[in-house]
């Protein structure tokens, strides 16, 4: 494993612990009516009116000039960003609490701190598990935590082989279901409203010949919108919201979207399947 040849991923990082950052933000309504667009919803949202989860991934915009992103179009370097060697990043998931909506128009502070760092061995190598904690404060109050969990490893870049899932998709048992079909404009589309410059989700030769991939990956935090955007059309609002990745989905690939709400409605269990059931994303929600 490139850069890492007689220590640990804790090697690197030991002392390094940033402290917390703050940003602010005014949650603008045309950003929200632009993923809406993206989405396929005739939405029109305005100041004023409540953001849903997890629309709040489109603000808070980290835009470093073109020249300090690195090889992969992440930015080379950033307060969260671990100094380990040959650095790749992962999202893994997060677990979103909100106590009221966030609201349109509003100024609104983000606070983001390191919650925990633990270094994992899996069937790629040493991982680097980092969890950043962000709380969302709008009139002094803090409205919305969420954890993200991130995960770093050294890699050489060299191709990795991924097998793409099933054509065929089992008959659906679930109650709600949506089967999205994602193309490249929305691919594009999406890495913008979320400033997100990394290659796999719109440099088809990168994505296949320097990661591995058979072709373009969905965005993770994607795959949960849809989650959540089937367990919100059914008349309720998010309260909390968790999920996980569990495994990656390409361009072309056909998925559905399930939700199952529990006996009295307050909750519902939620994944992203291919196949004859096999889970690329699972999560959960509490209606508000």
């Amino acid at each position: 494993m490139a850069g890492t040849t007689g220590s640990s991923l804790s090697d690197h990082v030991d002392g390094w612990r940033p402290g917390p950052i703050t940003q602010v933000d005014t949650l603008d309504a045309a950003q929200a009516t632009r993923l809406a667009a993206t989405l396929g919803l005739s939405e029109t949202l305005a100041d004023g009116d409540p953001l849903r989860l997890p629309w709040h991934w489109i603000f808070f915009s980290e835009w470093p000039p073109t020249a300090e992103l690195g090889a992969d179009g992440h930015p080379a370097h950033g307060h969260f960003l671990p100094p380990i060697p040959d650095r790749r990043r992962m999202f893994a998931g997060a677990r979103i609490t909100s106590t009221a909506a966030l609201i349109l128009g509003e100024r609104t502070e983000k606070v983001s701190s390191v919650a925990s760092m633990t270094e994992k061995n899996g069937r790629t190598g040493d991982m680097l598990f980092v969890t950043v904690r962000s709380e969302y404060r709008q009139g002094g109050a803090v409205v919305l935590t969420e954890d993200q969990d991130l995960v770093y490893r050294s890699d050489s870049g060299d191709a990795r082989p991924f097998d793409r899932p099933s054509p065929d998709l089992a008959d659906a048992t679930a109650p709600w279901t949506a089967e999205p079909t994602p193309d490249t404009p929305l691919l594009f589309r999406y890495s913008a409203l979320t400033s997100n410059a990394h290659r796999i989700h719109y440099d088809r030769p990168y994505a296949t010949g320097v990661e591995g991939y058979p072709d373009l990956v969905v965005h993770g935090p994607l795959l949960a919108t849809y989650m959540a955007e089937l367990a919100n059309a059914h008349g309720k609002s998010l309260r909390t919201f968790s999920f996980r990745l569990r495994s990656p989905l390409f361009l072309g690939d056909r998925f559905r979207v399930e939700a199952t709400p529990d006996d009295d409605g307050g909750a519902v269990e939620l994944a992203v399947v291919t196949g004859q059931g096999t889970v690329h994303v699972s999560g959960k929600g509490e209606f508000a």
